[in-house]
């Protein structure tokens, strides 16, 4: 079997639509990307729909279309997510080197956490979550780090129709639970949380505006981070950490 037997038509097409926007082509009828594509315009129509509904279209007149705020929003979530991974990975790696405990970086991507760095743990013993995991904001420190910047009305409208219980405890299983936690976290300026014998301790990475807009943590072993005084010690070098990437990404 050869390989454009593996293609799928139809999405090639959404894909194709999408390239015909760029600075020179901000709008286009539906007539006018079938004629690119050199097909029917009733052989697109489900397709400009299905992109319409997702967002990756906005419809602004009749028949026609412009890119939607999807295209734009993931773009822009890609980019910063490289460019923070890029600034924090040294200063995170530090950090591990320092502790000796796993250090990662999260952004925010609708209501969960996505992992974009981590360095390892030096210990055998160690918290490591994979680049790529998601979890829902409100089950990690680091989610909830990302949280730190959102006022109580403004996480109700982000949360909105997520399910919060179903999660082990102590992630909060409710929205006045939630919200109660998060603003205890956000007058200290920290957030921890317990989970399979671990703990996580995080914090908010700012830009220019003081939007959050990442987090980093440190994690490890509950005997390990629970001992007397350790948390101090391990805000503090955490803190300093945030500090020193807000620096260079023109935080505050």
């Amino acid at each position: 079997m050869s390989e454009k037997d593996y293609t799928v038509p139809a999405l090639q097409k959404g894909l194709r639509i999408l390239e015909m926007f760029d600075s020179n082509c901000r709008a286009l009828s539906q007539v006018e990307m079938a004629q690119r594509l050199g097909v029917s315009a009733s052989s697109i129509y489900r397709i400009v729909q299905t992109l319409t509904s997702m967002g990756y279209l906005s419809k602004i007149g009749t028949n026609t279309y412009a890119l939607g705020t999807q295209v734009v929003s993931r773009g822009f979530s890609y980019l910063a997510s490289r460019e923070i991974v890029e600034v924090a990975a040294p200063f995170i790696t530090r950090l591990r080197d320092s502790t000796s405990l796993s250090s990662h970086v999260g952004v925010c991507d609708g209501a969960e956490v996505l992992y974009v760095f981590r360095a390892l743990a030096l210990q055998r013993v160690s918290v490591n979550v994979p680049v790529g995991t998601r979890f829902p904001l409100h089950t990690t420190a680091m989610g909830r780090a990302l949280l730190l910047g959102t006022t109580s009305a403004e996480l109700q409208t982000q949360l909105q129709g997520q399910r919060l219980d179903g999660y082990p405890k102590p992630a909060p299983q409710t929205m006045p639970e939630l919200i109660a936690l998060c603003e205890k976290e956000r007058a200290q300026g920290w957030t921890r949380h317990y989970s399979d014998h671990s703990t996580a301790l995080a914090v908010p990475i700012r830009n220019f505006t003081g939007q959050v807009i990442a987090a980093i943590n440190i994690s490890g072993p509950d005997p390990i981070m629970n001992a007397e005084g350790v948390t101090e010690t391990l805000l503090s070098e955490l803190k300093q950490t945030a500090s020193d990437i807000m620096r260079q990404v023109g935080g505050i």
